[in-house]
């Protein structure tokens, strides 16, 4: 118990975010097609399809290895985590030297994709539990990490395949990766059952603060029988949906919308990297403040009308402007999941809740881009299908609305059994 409380929180915080940018650079994908297609004559098609076998067994992973991060504990599943993305690089290297599209599709496709989904929820509900006053920054930061990622992966990517070959280039991030994975994954530990800081003891023991309950306190198997997961689950769903859509098409509708050359738009793209990162940490660091309804609520207002006004700003850079706006959305959606989950949850079993709601976002990994595509093929125009993510946001935000009169029942129930607990204490 000592060993534990002798852990800096910060620390936690640095070695989540450690974690989470190794993983983060499955992001930076796109640099390899390129080099493999004139390199070994693999169709794009059948390089991308790499890149969705991962994301795929992310989605599967953190859903089914939720209960195994609860039981075992952050070390044991940051371990597995790195165990497995290192060796998923490390094999990536193996394949291509030996030039198997087989063997790329299992080590990075399912083996690091297995890795990358263990290592997403590994931290969260630890942080989670470190930071009770500081939700939101605290898984804000770790999932700010893997939204950067790919900022940071990318050019050093570039620079190892032209400096010396695809293979090497695997070689050398799987082994930076599983180094900065293995001190990330020993240093995390969860707190002590209880656990405050000293600043928010003090305050609550003073009277001066009082003491914040979650709302409830659920099993993963628990929360799946509630109506706020499924419109948590359908929240999640429709942001990922829509921003994963408008990244798959940015730069063609920006040539198309705003009259935006393609050096202009692709430069767009990189830019929209950074507020999706951005995002993460600001509107998570929010929430804190303002409330998780609140901040769901904000999301999609603003892209309600964000996604039907764009088909008509053909001036570049309110164009741009809007776009920006919907990234930092999309990257807050997921950042202020986590610890809207612990709100209306608990902390009991938040990392197996956190796996099972991100199947919403393996979900939208594959509506979304195919819906934007075929949708712009039918009505050869981005303007019905923004529409349509309009109205998938009027959804969205019935559904935030609704979970508000989840919440307001479980307050008053608390409310309810503190007043009786009280009333028979005095008695």
């Amino acid at each position: 118990m000592a060993a534990e409380t002798s852990k800096n929180r910060w620390l936690i915080a640095a070695a989540a975010v450690g974690i989470h940018i190794s993983i983060g650079s499955v992001y930076s994908w796109s640099v390899f097609s390129n080099p493999m297609n004139e390199t070994f004559g693999w169709s794009l098609t059948a390089i991308s399809i790499t890149f969705s076998i991962a994301i795929a067994f992310l989605g599967l992973s953190a859903a089914f290895m939720g209960h195994f991060v609860e039981k075992y504990g952050p070390r044991v599943s940051g371990l597995v985590s790195t165990a497995l993305f290192g060796v998923g690089m490390i094999g990536s290297g193996l394949s291509v030297q030996l030039e198997s599209l087989w063997m790329l599709y299992f080590f990075y496709g399912a083996m690091g994709g297995f890795g990358l989904g263990v290592g997403y929820i590994t931290p969260v509900s630890s942080l989670v539990k470190w930071f009770p006053d500081r939700r939101g920054l605290a898984t804000g930061m770790a999932i700010m990490g893997f939204g950067f990622a790919s900022l940071i992966a990318s050019p050093v990517m570039q620079y190892l395949i032209g400096a010396f070959s695809i293979a090497a280039t695997f070689y050398i991030l799987g082994v930076v990766y599983f180094v900065i994975m293995l001190i990330s994954s020993l240093y995390l530990a969860k707190p002590p059952e209880g656990w405050k800081p000293k600043a928010m003891r003090e305050k609550e023991e003073s009277g001066e603060q009082s003491e914040k309950k979650d709302l409830a306190f659920l099993t993963a198997n628990e929360s799946v029988k509630t109506r706020r997961f499924y419109l948590l689950w359908v929240m999640l769903f429709i942001n990922v949906t829509c921003g994963i859509a408008i990244l798959s098409v940015a730069s063609p509708m920006g040539q198309e919308i705003a009259g935006l050359s393609a050096a202009a738009a692709a430069t767009m793209v990189g830019i929209m990297g950074f507020f999706n990162g951005a995002g993460r940490l600001a509107w998570a660091s929010i929430s804190d403040y303002i409330g998780r309804p609140n901040v769901y609520t904000a999301f999609f207002a603003i892209q309600i009308v964000s996604f039907i006004a764009l088909p008509s700003l053909t001036d570049a850079l309110i164009f741009q402007a809007v776009l920006f706006l919907i990234m930092t959305c999309y990257g807050g959606g997921f950042a202020s999941i986590p610890a809207y989950i612990g709100d209306i949850f608990g902390t009991k079993q938040l990392g197996a809740i956190h796996g099972y709601i991100l199947t919403a976002w393996a979900a939208a990994g594959l509506v979304g881009p195919v819906v934007v595509s075929w949708l712009r093929e039918v009505t050869e125009s981005y303007a019905l299908t923004m529409y349509i993510f309009g109205g998938m946001f009027v959804v969205a935000l019935f559904a935030s609305i609704l979970i508000r009169a989840d919440i307001k029942k479980l307050k008053e129930k608390q409310e309810n059994e503190e007043y009786a607990e009280a009333s028979g204490s005095s008695s």
